[in-house]
């Protein structure tokens, strides 16, 4: 997928936070600490740095939700945070986010902090952070 085209996915999945321009995307895509995880009609970004991976976006177009494709692509940046050696992964993600959140904690991810009023939302009002994280056990241990 080109910048181009994770923008038009980022743009169609999120209005909180703000989606990413294909400028930003394509930083995101050259820095070495990053990796793209594509999917159907989804992907994920994750950077990964001294033994943590962030999960830095994950977005899947909503005519493609509901088909298990954003749970692929999670699994899959999981495997490449533990692959990158990553101890732990964590994510922001706005509270009032349900249907990401009930995603997250699927995957073991537990609620470990809270950023009151961090994401603006596109009429102005203000929505929490809700900081999540996920031990990653090495491969087979």
């Amino acid at each position: 997928m080109t910048p181009a085209d994770l923008a038009r996915i980022h743009a169609a999945s999120f209005t909180t936070p703000r989606p990413w321009s294909a400028v930003e995307l394509k930083a995101f895509l050259s820095d070495p600490l990053c990796d793209l995880i594509e999917g159907d009609g989804g992907f994920a970004l994750i950077r990964t740095i001294a033994g943590e991976a962030e999960l830095l976006t994950i977005a899947v177009t909503p005519d493609r939700r509901g088909h298990g494709i954003g749970k692929a692509i999670l699994l899959q940046a999981l495997d490449r945070a533990r692959t990158r050696e990553a101890e732990q992964i964590f994510l922001e993600v706005a509270a009032d986010n349900q249907a990401a959140i009930r995603l997250y904690e699927g995957a073991g991810f537990v609620q470990t902090g809270q950023r009151p009023q961090y994401y603006r939302k596109p009429d102005g009002t203000r929505v929490d952070a809700c900081l999540m994280a996920l031990p990653l056990p090495a491969s087979g241990g």
